[in-house]
């Protein structure tokens, strides 16, 4: 029982300390978080040219919503893949055919053809589980461990940045200079082109892999028994939910109720995901400079609840943009559980160990997008929605953060100043 968490976990798993940088996984570490950025992007650009989808397909708007969210499915479901075939294969091929398999699914949903296009979501989303977890995977092997969460922050900086680019970028194209077939067409070229690179870049980490391929999910049976792992997930999943969910799918239409302006609405939501972008990397580098992870987080949670009630429950006291752009500040936090569930898991389950983290947060996703708009539905009554809706319906945001906090206080310290004290006792007890 941990004296910290007082949750049962295995002994803490001591890094080598002061583990030089391994370049040629930096290198392609750089390559994979152009793969990260593409295909952030290519999840996004469907909402750009939903009009252009209805009449290609000659589908209604549901219609071309289920076409979209094929992507997630498949995503899921080789989250889990991607993080075992790591662990077994090393990371050159598994992020390789990750890259491919995204580029072949743009060039067949530029195609033109509704089989083609829902065979290129799948395949979209299937790839595209190998972008973050394999940048992960080559940050672990390329950095040190004091720097390993300022890593992973840079890695979901440049997710996010692609997520911008997928609709501030991608709309001008498609409605301008090019069609949106060609969008797609040329994104997969693109992709292949990014694939080789990673081939030429990435070592070959692993001996030949023996034994039955399913022996590669073994390290799951690691991770899944730590019960630190699921705190990691379930707090990763809380921290998401109201961004992901409450600012980027629901924030416009709450602005709405407000009486803003479309225009000026999209741009203030816009101000969450900018948030990400700066605070992922700030705050994975704070948390590597103390050398602690859990002061940190609570400390962007704390950023994120006092925002979050200055932006639903009161009018005109924090600057239009600037809440929005503090939340997203704050919930750069999100990323640091990240962190912490490949230090609270051995070498030989890093892979495995961000697939689970992927898969859990994912689920959450899933779970909790349809259940708020079935909170919004009910509360109104079938009635267009008003503030004191989302008010109401917004506590489930409140509470999340709240129980993110509470559950935070149980992770145990993973960070480098705790190691340090960790290798000093051990080496006082040697002797």
């Amino acid at each position: 029982m941990s004296a910290q968490s007082g949750v049962a976990a295995p002994s803490p798993i001591l890094a080598p300390a002061g583990r030089a940088i391994s370049w040629p996984f930096v290198v392609a570490w750089l390559f994979c978080l152009v793969f990260y950025f593409l295909q952030y992007a290519i999840r996004s650009a469907p909402g750009v040219s939903i009009p252009e989808l209805e009449a290609a397909f000659g589908l209604t708007a549901l219609g071309i919503s289920s076409l979209v969210g094929l992507y997630y499915y498949t995503y899921a479901g080789f989250a889990i893949v991607a993080g075992a075939s790591l662990d077994r294969y090393g990371a050159k091929w598994p992020i390789a055919c990750g890259v491919f398999a995204v580029a072949v699914g743009c060039v067949l949903f530029g195609l033109g053809s509704i089989g083609g296009a829902e065979s290129g979501r799948l395949l979209q989303g299937a790839g595209s589980a190998f972008a973050f977890t394999g940048a992960v995977y080559l940050a672990v092997h390329g950095f040190s461990d004091r720097w390993l969460a300022t890593a992973i922050g840079f890695t979901q900086l440049a997710g996010m940045l692609g997520g911008f680019a997928g609709q501030f970028v991608v709309s001008p194209l498609v409605h301008g200079p090019i069609s949106w077939q060609s969008f797609w067409i040329y994104s997969g070229v693109l992709l292949a082109i990014v694939g080789v690179w990673v081939l030429m870049a990435t070592p070959g980490s692993h001996a030949p892999a023996r034994g039955s391929v399913w022996a590669m999910f073994a390290p799951y049976k690691v991770v899944l028994t730590n019960p630190q792992s699921y705190l990691c997930g379930i707090i990763g999943g809380l921290l998401f939910m109201p961004t992901t969910i409450g600012a980027m799918i629901w924030g416009v239409p709450f602005l709405g109720v407000e009486h803003v302006g479309h225009a000026a609405a999209a741009a203030r939501s816009s101000m969450v995901p900018l948030g990400w972008v700066i605070g992922c990397p700030l705050l994975g580098y704070l948390a590597d400079r103390i050398g602690r992870r859990k002061p940190v987080m609570l400390g962007g949670m704390i950023l994120m609840l006092v925002t979050l009630i200055g932006i639903a429950y009161t009018h005109g006291v924090l600057p239009p943009y600037v809440g929005g752009l503090v939340f997203g500040i704050g919930s750069g936090a999100a990323m640091i559980p990240y962190t912490i569930i490949k230090e609270v898991n051995p070498d030989n389950a890093k892979g495995c160990a961000t697939g689970a983290m992927n898969f859990l947060v994912f689920s959450f996703s899933a779970f909790l997008a349809p259940a708020f708009g079935l909170t919004l539905v009910r509360l109104s009554g079938g009635l267009p929605l008003t503030l004191a809706t989302f008010r109401e319906a917004d506590l489930i945001w409140v509470a999340g953060i709240v129980l993110s906090f509470v559950l935070t206080l149980l992770l145990r310290e993973t960070g480098a100043a705790v190691r340090s004290v960790g290798r000093i006792q051990v080496a006082g007890e040697s002797h």
